[in-house]
């Protein structure tokens, strides 16, 4: 028996189904509970503009829902097992299991193999469903929920250094020589900073070098005069595709090689790409922290029940899982400002807390 990671068949089927039962009703419970808290918070800004309805309210929630349920399927995996350990030990299953020679890791084999699968599970959800339901959120929620922008590559709002004048789009789409603005606008900038000259157009198109602006509109800042250019006119020769694209990148909206692509394009163009790099090991990493909760709440499983400790052993579980989701995100941040190596700062919490579930496991169990 001990040389079995694995109990009975039908021992490992009882404890994965308990588990996996407890998993998704703790995920619907936070998922139902802060969806709704969100909702109250959200939905005066998507009614207060003109048009938007029931039917909007229900839009918000479906793109806004997947973004909870990644957000917090490793709680919710921390959580079930606790709740499963805590009964098997009050039931003295436990108990039972490690009289007929089973240890501490093979009474938790079955937790590892569901979390191992929910990781998978979070893995592909994340990278089919997630990205693409937060890259269209922002979309809409930067245009302040009116008309949700139809086309996927659309980046809003952006600004670009042109040297000392600033460069303006509405909104970009396209990639490379291909890419094109709309609602753009171009502000020359004296030594002092001050805006002496706006140059606005409907759109602008790549002119290598620069952008071509269709029909364009100047307007003296001094003497407040708006006048028509007359022609197409090249502006912001200093600002390259390759600026944009690293503006538009957010590797809360992109998979795995999508962001992959994105690395790629910002080190040849020479920037720093540390923070995308982090966020790119974490898509990794990340998923697999539901693999870890079992071994962290395994110390509610032990011990005997009628001691009166259980309770303090579910805490600890707790304490352990709880720490771990603080430190990863600090490691995160400090990867993101350059404190840590993007390797490190995705991957060091999980090793750790590894170790330290073992150490606890096998010091007090095995």
């Amino acid at each position: 028996m001990q040389l079995e990671f694995f109990p009975s068949r039908t021992l490992a089927a009882y404890i994965a189904k308990m588990f996996a039962v407890r998993i998704v009703a703790v995920l619907l419970m936070l998922v139902l509970v802060l969806q709704m808290l969100d909702l109250l918070s959200e939905s005066g800004k998507v009614l207060a503009v003109p048009g938007n309805g029931q039917g909007d309210l229900i839009t918000y929630v479906s793109l806004r829902m997947p973004q909870l349920v990644s957000r917090f399927l490793p709680y919710s995996v921390l959580l079930a097992t606790i709740i499963t350990l805590m009964t098997l030990n009050q039931n003295s299953e436990v108990i039972a299991m490690k009289a007929a020679g089973l240890s501490a890791h093979q009474v938790l084999a079955p937790l590892f193999l569901v979390a191992g699968l929910t990781s998978a599970v979070t893995f592909a959800f994340n990278e089919r469903i997630v990205t693409r339901s937060t890259a269209t959120l922002k979309a809409w929620q930067n245009v302040k929920y009116g008309p949700i922008p139809t086309e996927s590559g659309i980046k809003t709002n952006v600004w670009l250094q042109d040297g000392p004048n600033i460069l303006f789009a509405r909104s970009v789409v396209g990639e490379g020589p291909e890419m094109r603005m709309e609602g753009v606008a171009w502000y020359r900038r004296d030594p002092t900073g001050m805006v002496t000259e706006i140059v606005t157009s409907p759109a602008a198109s790549y002119a290598n070098p620069g952008w071509k602006f269709r029909g364009p509109v100047m307007f003296d800042v001094q003497s407040a005069r708006k006048s028509p250019v007359g022609s197409d006119q090249t502006y912001a020769k200093s600002v390259e595709p390759v600026q944009v694209t690293i503006s538009r990148v957010d590797a809360d909206t992109e998979s795995l090689t999508q962001l992959k692509g994105s690395l790629s394009a910002i080190r040849e163009a020479g920037f720093r790409t540390t923070e995308l790099e982090g966020k790119w090991w974490h898509k990794l990493s990340g998923p697999l922290s539901a693999l870890l909760m079992p071994l962290l709440g395994a110390v509610a499983a032990f011990g005997l029940a009628r001691s009166g400790q259980l309770f303090i052993r579910a805490v600890i579980g707790m304490a352990l899982g709880f720490a771990y989701f603080v430190l990863d995100n600090a490691a995160l941040a400090m990867g993101n400002f350059g404190a840590y190596p993007p390797f490190l700062a995705a991957w060091a919490p999980f090793v750790l807390f590894f170790l330290i579930g073992e150490t606890v496991l096998i010091r007090t169990e095995e």
